[in-house]
C-alpha cells in the first residue's frame, strides 16, 4: 500500500511547473494526512516547510527534490519513477535548536532553528557579547560583528562562511562560531556537545543593539539568548542513497 503523501511547492516557476506534472502523475493528500512530504524548490523552501511543520507540530519525513539554487538539502528533480526512489530513501535525523531570546524591553521570545541562531550587530558599532556554556561564564567579553551556534545539518552554511567548523551529521555536536572577532583575536570559536546550554548577554545593549536572527526569523534589540537542542521535535529528512545528507557535507570540506 502506498504511503499517503503531500506535495509542496516553492512558488517559483520551476517548481509550480514540476508540481503540476507530480499531480497528473501521482496520487497526494492533504498534509494534515500525509505521512510523507515530497518538496520541490530550493534550500529556502525547505527550510520553510521543515519550519511550518515545527509550527503545526505535525512532523512527518520531507523528500525535497531541487527545483531552487543550490539544493544542499535536496535530491535531484526527477518526474520518473519517484515510488521507487521513496521506498529506498535514506533517513536523516536533524534536531533543531530552540532560541529564547529575551528583548531589553523584557520580552520573551522562543523560536526554532534548523541551521542556525545567530547574534549580529545592528550598528555600525561592535558587539560586545558575555558567552556561557552550561551557566559557566567562558567569554567574559567578546567584541566582535556576532556569534553563531550551528548544528552539524546547518554547519556547511553561514557557519562554514563565517569559518566555522563542518560536523558531520550524527556528531552530536554544536559549532559555536564568532563572526569578524576582534577580541579576543585568536579566539575563533569551539566545537561543543549538543547537550551544552549556551548563553549569549549583550553588554551595553542599549549602546550597541544587537539582533538574534533563528535561521531566518529576526528578534530585534535583544539583551539575552540561551539556545540548546530541541530533541522533542527532532525532523527526518529523506535522501537518495546515492545522495544522501551525510556524504554531501563529508565531502564539503574537499570542495576548493
Amino acid at each position: 500500500m502506498t504511503i499517503p503523501r503531500a506535495l509542496l511547492a516553492s512558488p517559483t516557476a520551476p517548481a509550480q511547473i514540476a508540481a503540476e506534472e507530480l499531480r497528473q502523475a501521482y496520487d497526494w493528500v492533504p498534509l494534515d494526512q500525509a505521512e510523507q512530504v515530497v518538496a520541490l524548490g530550493g534550500d529556502g523552501f525547505m527550510l520553510q516547510t521543515l519550519h511550518a511543520m515545527l509550527e503545526r507540530r505535525r512532523i512527518v519525513p520531507v523528500f525535497g527534490m531541487n527545483l531552487g539554487t543550490i539544493g544542499f538539502l535536496m535530491n535531484d528533480w526527477a518526474l520518473e519513477g519517484l515510488d521507487q526512489r521513496l521506498a529506498r530513501t535514506k533517513p536523516f535525523r536533524v534536531s533543531p535548536l530552540s532560541m529564547t531570546a529575551i528583548t531589553v524591553d523584557g520580552e520573551h521570545c522562543t523560536l526554532p532553528a534548523i541551521n542556525e541562531v545567530s547574534l549580529l550587530r545592528e550598528t555600525r558599532q561592535t558587539a560586545k557579547i558575555e558567552v556561557t556554556v552550561n551557566d559557566r561564564i567562558v567569554l567574559p567579553e567578546l567584541v566582535c560583528d556576532g556569534i553563531l551556534v550551528a548544528t552539524p545539518a546547518g554547519s556547511t552554511a553561514y557557519n562554514f562562511s563565517a569559518q566555522g567548523p563542518i560536523l558531520p551529521l550524527g556528531s552530536a555536536l554544536l559549532a559555536l562560531t564568532p563572526i569578524s572577532p576582534f577580541r579576543p583575536r585568536r579566539w575563533r570559536g569551539a566545537i561543543l556537545p549538543e547537550k551544552t546550554r549556551i548563553g549569549l548577554r549583550v553588554l551595553e545593549a542599549d549602546k550597541r543593539p544587537v539582533s538574534a536572527v533563528a535561521d531566518q526569523r529576526e528578534v530585534r534589540e535583544v539583551a539575552e539568548v540561551q539556545v540548546e537542542i530541541d530533541h522533542m521535535r527532532d525532523l527526518t529528512l529523506l535522501f537518495d542513497p546515492e545522495h544522501a545528507l551525510d556524504d554531501r557535507i563529508t565531502m564539503e570540506q574537499f570542495i576548493a
